[in-house]
């Protein structure tokens, strides 16, 4: 019989993990997740967790097809991710659990552009989530002069330097585009159960997401997705810092904003770095008196001109939605990519201030209009196609309305013709 002191240990330790994931306990044991769906229970002062809709004291049978009669060999335990990004295949697992399962990953996918002190609550969270677990952290591969200035190998090495804690969890990878590569590689990689920490402005729309291809594009006994806790871009301080703070302060400038929005341990020559690769990204040129003296550094002859909307929708959605309702951005056909989930695909539907869009793949996503990007890439290629898109032109990318002006330039009775040959001819 169990003394009360281990009794006691037991519980506390099953309950503290549950903490951590968010789950919320029946008091015979049981666990729920938000959904209110059963996923664990306390077994040797640990969670043990199920498929769904499993209730305590059914047959303790994981989700997914039936064990064949012989054993499989045990899978493998996925050791931690080395710094250089390459991944590397699932060890043995521990003989002292004799369970055969691996390991919970917990997985950060997300922009990082810029990092910012916001960030570093994030990773904090996930590293709580994770408990001691595998916890792997995938900067985005999106770069674009107005949301994405910073290119993925720049982000991923200031990321390390600004968050020394976690430099060997943060994997840069050019293969993980969107999180259903990070999904389907967990997988692969033998992972069963996966924690996916984002914000808590995000959550709902992750799970919704991972959830729907389950079974399909990789088979978890359980997703969950954890909130890293409220995001309110109003509000001062860690709690309203956001990369679209410091993008608007490196657009104008304001080295002062936009150091403060940077962990304090960070030096400070890397602080001014990123400041000045940010400003690089988008197009601004580094002017050392506008930034002594915390003013504004642009003009149409030293970048593109953006409004506060394009490099920073979050900061400006009466501006942005009124670029969306007059049909300037976002129409149907268009290619776009979704910024949290990394997703490129065309737009099916316009709503009210989101979009209903298809990857080519035939798999469906929606995503609110702040959190939508139009998608261009310098070589594109379809098929035995590849199309070639100069940085700061239109989108060339076949079937959509930036090809169809394209090819409308090329032909010399056009209007767009005549004003390409009458280009031509001033230039001479």
């Amino acid at each position: 019989m169990k003394s009360f002191t281990q009794f006691l240990s037991e519980v506390s330790g099953a309950s503290a993990q549950a903490l951590k994931l968010n789950l919320k306990s029946d008091g015979h044991g049981g666990w729920y997740d938000s959904r209110g769906e059963f996923v664990a229970k306390t077994e040797k002062g640990k969670l043990k967790f199920y498929g769904k809709n499993k209730k305590p004291g059914e047959k303790d049978e994981p989700r997914g097809p039936k064990a064949p009669a012989a054993q499989p060999a045990p899978k493998p335990k996925a050791p931690p991710q080395p710094a250089g990004g390459q991944r590397v295949k699932a060890s043995e697992p521990d003989e002292k659990d004799g369970s055969g399962q691996t390991e919970d990953l917990t997985i950060v996918f997300g922009r990082f552009n810029p990092p910012t002190t916001g960030h570093e609550k994030l990773l904090q969270q996930a590293k709580r989530t994770a408990a001691g677990g595998a916890l792997k952290i995938y900067p985005s591969r999106t770069q674009d002069p107005k949301k994405n200035p910073i290119d993925p190998d720049m982000k991923a090495s200031y990321m390390r330097k600004m968050f020394p804690e976690f430099e060997e969890q943060i994997i840069n990878d050019p293969e993980m585009k969107s999180i259903f590569d990070v999904l389907t590689t967990a997988g692969e990689d033998g992972y069963q159960n996966v924690n996916i920490v984002v914000g808590s402005d995000r959550q709902s729309e992750f799970e919704s997401l991972a959830q729907k291809y389950n079974g399909d594009l990789y088979n978890f006994d359980l997703i969950r997705v954890v909130s890293a806790g409220t995001r309110d871009a109003d509000a001062p301080g860690l709690e309203g810092m956001s990369s679209s703070k410091l993008r608007k302060a490196a657009s104008e400038g304001d080295y002062k904003s936009f150091r403060s929005g940077t962990p304090k341990k960070f030096d400070d020559a890397e602080a001014m770095a990123l400041f000045n690769a940010t400003r690089q990204g988008m197009g601004i040129k580094a002017t050392k008196a506008a930034i002594k003296a915390n003013a504004a550094a642009v003009s149409a002859d030293a970048n593109e001109g953006y409004e506060l909307w394009q490099i920073a929708p979050r900061l400006d959605h009466k501006g942005l939605r009124e670029h969306y309702v007059n049909e300037e951005i976002f129409n149907l056909g268009d290619s776009v990519q979704h910024l949290s989930t990394g997703l490129v695909g065309r737009v099916i539907r316009r709503g009210t201030n989101h979009l209903i869009c298809v990857t080519k793949e035939e798999r469906m996503f929606k995503g609110w209009i702040r959190d939508i990007m139009e998608y261009n890439e310098q070589t594109q290629k379809y098929g035995n196609d590849s199309i070639y898109r100069a940085p700061g032109k239109p989108n060339t990318l076949v079937g959509t309305k930036g090809y169809l002006k394209y090819a409308q330039s090329m032909v010399p009775g056009s209007e767009r013709g005549r004003q390409f040959i009458n280009k031509h001819r001033k230039s001479k």
